[in-house]
């Protein structure tokens, strides 16, 4: 055997483990010149930051294991908590260390912010979709979802709405309500520390790419940056990658959804796939990077903001002893695309002004604005399975079909998945 996997991001990474750890020979080609894909370390004045502020849950099972295959420790390099949100003044909500299911009830009865009625429809909500399974009978709008359990007001503004967001990157009036409850049976409905908050210490490169890299080459294995794969042929003698004279017995594809058409171009049968993504629609992510002098913090290290342009904001002081740095996150589309990225950082600083009273300008602001950080994860979205119809030929990436919207964990379930087809479909094995 001899695995091609194309792509480097946290799906062709996490193949590529799975692969190596199996002791099968594989071969990593990534086009750009760093590790990770979408979710990848950069450098800004000399920092090394993220092209977006991410953060995971407890539930994340695949993501840890692998991180500690590779030798990444989560305890060192993930700042774990209990789940918390906090709007200073309008709500806050924070789960205790109880046994589930009655860390979510505690939580619930406590928050500030709600009304007394809303905190009971929380739990008859939350209550009603445990009975079903978290399983609807037709996918529908998450919105239209928590109109029909009466999850207005506070509730939904400052809770289910937000957490929406944040997960699935696409509005609530047209995200996945089926996907939605997949994420909430996982966090809130299982056991207490699987909704603990997992907030990156370390830049992402760190987190699982760099040591992942050195896992594969450990075991035999190669990862090549700066070799983009533009053609794939299938050839008598196995897959020729553009006019390379290697051949591989299997490849995985783990390029971006809006990425991946060119490289189906020899494959006619695989048309309904291209047809299929092409319907694709994506969402945006943007990052603000605020470096203030280092005496100004954050009262949290996560702070939600409402009414204005920011959605949640970051002490990075707090992670990872950065001083005075901050990073404003808005998730999904919205008015901020059509503002130029000097006028959205000023507009992230006076909204930040009016939380820090006396707040200098900052010495240095920095907008990363991923264009298509996910898809627009809609309701009943069609979504390709790992398994091709053309033999030996994979897909792996978080749009690949499965309970989870586009997350590390859906890249890495995805990439782990397809690495396990190509072991089961060789002879022998």
């Amino acid at each position: 055997m001899n695995v091609a996997i194309i792509g480097a991001g946290w799906a062709g990474m996490a193949a590529a483990v799975t692969l190596a750890q199996a002791k099968i020979p594989v071969t990593v080609f990534e086009a750009a010149r760093h590790l990770g894909g979408r979710a990848r370390s950069v450098e800004i004045e000399g920092i090394a930051l993220d092209n977006g502020q991410h953060i995971m849950i407890g539930a994340y099972r695949e993501t840890l294991r692998l991180m500690r295959l590779v030798g990444a420790d989560p305890d060192e390099l993930l700042l774990r908590a209990p789940l918390a949100l906090e709007y200073p003044g309008k709500f806050s909500l924070r789960v205790p260390r109880l046994p589930a299911p009655l860390h979510l009830a505690a939580a619930l009865l406590t928050a500030r912010g709600l009304a007394w009625g809303e905190r009971i429809a929380a739990m008859r909500f939350m209550t009603a979709m445990r009975r079903k399974a978290y399983r609807i009978a037709t996918d529908m709008p998450v919105s239209e979802l928590l109109a029909q359990h009466r999850q207005g007001g506070a509730l939904a503004r400052y809770l289910w709405e937000p957490l929406c967001v944040s997960a699935l990157n696409t509005p609530p009036a047209s995200a996945s309500a089926q996907v939605f409850l997949n994420l909430l049976r996982d966090a809130l409905g299982g056991a207490r520390a699987h909704s603990d908050f997992l907030i990156p210490r370390a830049d992402l490169g760190r987190l699982f790419p760099q040591p992942a890299a050195a896992f594969v080459c450990a075991n035999g294995g190669a990862v090549r940056l700066g070799m983009p794969v533009r053609t794939l042929i299938r050839a008598s003698d196995g897959f020729a990658l553009d006019d390379r004279p290697e051949r591989h017995t299997h490849a995985i594809l783990a390029v971006g959804p809006h990425q991946i058409d060119a490289l189906l171009d020899e494959f006619p049968v695989l048309a309904p796939v291209r047809e299929r993504l092409s319907a694709f629609a994506y969402e945006p992510i943007y990052t603000c990077y605020l470096q203030y002098p280092p005496e100004v913090a954050m009262p949290q290290v996560m702070t939600g903001f409402d009414g204005g342009t920011i959605q949640w904001v970051f002490d990075r002081g707090r992670l990872n002893g950065t001083a005075g740095l901050l990073a404003a996150v808005v998730s999904a589309r919205g008015a901020h695309q059509n503002l130029s990225q000097d006028v959205v950082a000023s507009a992230m600083h006076r909204e930040l002004a009016t939380f820090l009273p006396g707040l200098p300008q900052p010495l240095w602001s920095r907008v990363i604005a991923e264009k298509r950080a996910t898809y627009s994860c809609r309701p009943g979205l069609a979504r390709p399975g790992n398994r091709t119809s053309v033999d030996h030929l994979f897909l792996a990436g978080d749009y690949t079909a499965g309970d989870y919207p586009a997350t590390l964990e859906s890249a890495v379930r995805s990439g782990v998945l397809a690495a396990r087809l190509v072991s089961e479909r060789e002879p022998g094995r």
